[in-house]
C-alpha cells in the first residue's frame, strides 16, 4: 500500500478508529492514506480510506502503525480533529477490553451504552479551553442509533461463534499498567461490565465534534479479579488473534449498513449538529472568546461563531 494517493478530494463521512488489522475487512479497497495537520498535531497514523461499493470508510489506528503510543499518550485531538476534517460523522471505535462480570467471557462483545473515566487527567479531553468554554451533554456517551445497527449486525451472527451483549458499562483506566486486585473488585461493586485503558478521552472529544459515535468492546480476559492469575499482554494478545476474524466480520457487517445509508441523518449526525455551537454561546461571551482558540475551533467547525 506504500504507493496509495496521499489525498482524497471527497468528504468520508465514515470511520473506523481501531487496531492494526481492522483494515483487512473483505470488500474494502483501500484507495488513499491522508495525514491532516491539525491545531493539534498530526493524527496517531495516517488515515486509510478503503472504498465498498463507491461508498469512502476512514480507518485510524488509534496507538499508531506500530502500536507505539501507550493509552496516555494517544493524540486524541489530533485524530477526532483529522476525522472530523476529512468529513466524518460517523464513527466505530474497536477497543480490546477486559471483563469484569463472569458472564462476559473472553471473546463475547459487548456494546456499551455507559462509561466511568478514571483517567487521571494527564490526557487533553476537550477542544474547548484557553479561552473559549464549552459544556457539552454527555449523560448518554454513545450513539444509541449505531449501536441499534451493531445489535442488529451481531444477532444475524449468533450462529457463527458471535456473542454480543447489548448494553453495558465501560470503565476507562489510566494504564499502562494493569488494575490491582482490589481496584478490579471496586470497579465490579460499581456495576462495571468491562475495562479499557483508551475509550476516553475519544467519546467526548467526538461528542464535542458532533460525530455519532460507539464503542464495540471484544473481551480478552477476565481482568484479575477473576483468578490469583495476573492478566499480561501475551494473554489479551492470544484472545485477540483467537477471535479477529470474528472482529473483522462485525465491524464489517457494521460498515455495509452504515454505507447503504451514506446519505441518511444518521451517519451524517444531524442529531448532534450545532451541539457544540449553542454550548458554547452561552458559556464565553464574545467579549472573552480567545482569538486563537477560537481558530483552533473553526478547524473542526469553519466559520464557528463568526458572525
Amino acid at each position: 500500500m506504500a504507493d496509495l494517493p496521499d489525498t482524497f478530494d471527497r468528504p468520508v463521512h465514515i470511520a473506523v478508529i481501531g487496531g492494526t488489522g481492522l483494515y483487512k475487512i473483505d470488500g474494502y479497497k483501500p484507495i488513499a492514506r491522508v495525514n491532516p495537520s491539525t491545531p493539534w498535531g498530526y493524527p496517531s497514523a495516517p488515515i486509510l480510506i478503503l472504498e465498498h461499493g463507491g461508498v469512502p470508510v476512514a480507518f485510524l489506528a488509534r496507538h499508531g502503525a506500530h502500536h507505539e503510543f501507550a493509552p496516555h499518550e494517544i493524540p486524541a485531538r489530533a485524530n477526532i480533529a483529522a476525522l472530523r476534517h476529512i468529513g466524518v460523522r460517523c464513527v466505530v471505535s474497536f477497543s480490546a477490553v477486559g471483563s469484569l462480570q463472569e458472564e462476559i467471557k473472553p471473546m463475547d462483545f459487548v456494546v456499551p451504552d455507559q462509561v466511568i473515566d478514571r483517567t487521571k487527567g494527564i490526557r487533553p479531553f476537550t477542544f474547548f479551553e484557553g479561552g473559549l468554554v464549552g459544556h457539552v451533554p454527555f449523560g448518554d456517551p454513545y450513539d444509541d442509533k449505531i449501536a441499534q445497527v451493531v445489535r442488529k449486525c451481531a444477532q444475524s451472527m449468533q450462529g457463527d461463534g458471535v456473542v454480543l451483549h447489548r448494553k453495558g458499562t465501560a470503565i476507562c483506566m489510566e494504564g499502562p499498567q494493569f488494575s490491582t486486585r482490589a481496584e478490579s473488585n471496586l470497579y465490579r461493586s460499581w456495576g462495571g461490565s468491562v475495562i479499557s485503558m483508551s475509550l476516553l478521552p475519544e467519546a467526548k472529544l467526538a461528542r464535542e465534534a458532533e460525530m455519532a459515535f460507539q464503542v464495540i468492546c471484544m473481551a480478552t480476559d477476565y481482568d484479575c479479579w477473576h483468578t490469583t492469575e495476573d492478566v499480561d499482554v501475551s494473554m489479551v494478545m492470544k484472545y485477540m488473534e483467537s477471535n479477529s476474524a470474528n472482529a473483522r466480520r462485525l465491524v464489517g457487517a457494521v460498515l455495509d449498513e452504515l454505507c447503504r445509508a451514506e446519505s441518511s441523518d444518521l451517519v451524517t449526525a444531524k442529531h448532534w449538529e450545532g451541539a457544540s455551537k449553542g454550548a458554547v454561546m452561552f458559556c464565553t461571551k464574545p467579549e472573552g472568546r480567545s482569538p486563537e482558540a477560537l481558530k483552533k475551533v473553526q478547524y473542526l467547525f469553519p466559520g464557528f461563531l463568526a458572525e
